[in-house]
């Protein structure tokens, strides 16, 4: 079943399917499309979302030029030059995959926005049982607490990283693709191994979601304090945003990548437990030391950033 917008398909146009109208799928998808509009591209963005309910939003907020509700509406269309962003969560990308071996043309770019990179690689090469060169895997590093087609923005890629994890077997011509694709949408790309990608985001995304839900849930349901969120400052609230963030997501997340969030946690867990013996033995030198360093770190990752703008 499809929806239609107001541009009429072309099947000699190049189209962007978007798997997934989230967040994170509806945000390219908006960006895309408006950025195609601006420029008069004859470009088509399609949408690939579960419910109608969905894909008539969609299309009523200019998020997308069609909506279908099954890759299998739209299989036969695709050829060269067209691209997949699969932006579902992290543990369904498997079924999805399975779906887009089964229905779509082996010249079509395949992308993805998962966290994890490991676990979608494994995935690749156990329904291809290979890499094809089609797939470049990928991760925007944009986003935020909210979730749904609803929390859409076509900005939400503006200077912001977006990191591609090609390996050997993956196409120049396809990872050149998917590279334009987001430096179209104004995203800086970079390039990284699975591994490394993998390990840095376990300790700079995965590990912070992780202790921010954790304290949350902590306060919420340990504390004997039933005042305890009513009279929580400003800072409380910046810290626990994330806590905010879609929880099947970040389900999936930690599950995926367990092994490396493990090992972030057991880091930050030892480095807990000596700052609770410091403070425990009012070791002020330790104190001192952990704190300052702490803020020099911090206050040089802000000078990077503004440099980075």
């Amino acid at each position: 079943m499809a929806i239609s917008g107001s541009q009429q398909s072309s099947q000699s146009s190049n189209k962007l399917i978007v798997i997934g109208l989230g967040l994170i799928g509806g945000s390219l998808a908006a960006a895309y499309k408006a950025r195609c509009n601006s420029l008069d591209k004859p470009l088509e963005v399609i949408g690939v979302v579960r419910r109608k309910e969905s894909a008539q939003y969609a299309i009523d907020n200019h998020i997308v030029d069609r909506a279908v509700l099954s890759l299998d509406d739209i299989a036969a269309e695709l050829g060269k030059g067209d691209i997949i962003f699969i932006a579902v969560p992290t543990l369904s990308v498997i079924d999805t995959l399975k779906e887009i071996k089964k229905l779509v043309n082996p010249n079509v770019t395949i992308t993805d926005g998962a966290s994890v990179k490991g676990n979608v690689i494994n995935a690749v090469k156990e329904i291809y049982h290979e890499h094809p060169k089609q797939f470049v895997p990928g991760h925007p590093i944009a986003g935020s607490e909210k979730s749904g087609v609803t929390a859409s923005n076509a900005d939400l890629y503006v200077k912001h990283r977006v990191i591609l994890t090609p390996v050997k077997e993956t196409s120049c011509e396809h990872h050149q693709a998917v590279k334009s694709l987001w430096e179209f949408v104004g995203a800086e790309v970079l390039t990284m191994s699975v591994e490394e990608h993998d390990a840095v985001l376990a300790a700079t995304s995965h590990l912070p979601h992780a202790i921010a839900y954790s304290l949350v849930d902590t306060l919420a349901n340990d504390s004997d304090n039933e005042n305890i969120f009513r009279y929580a400052a400003g800072g409380f609230k910046d810290f626990t945003r994330i806590a905010s963030s879609d929880p099947t997501m970040w389900h999936d997340i930690m599950c995926a990548n367990s092994d490396e969030v493990l090992s972030a946690i057991d880091l930050f867990q030892n480095n807990l437990n000596n700052l609770r013996k410091a403070i425990e033995e009012k070791d002020s030198k330790t104190l001192l030391t952990v704190f300052n360093r702490a803020k020099t770190a911090r206050d040089e990752f802000l000078t990077l950033l503004e440099e980075d703008k």
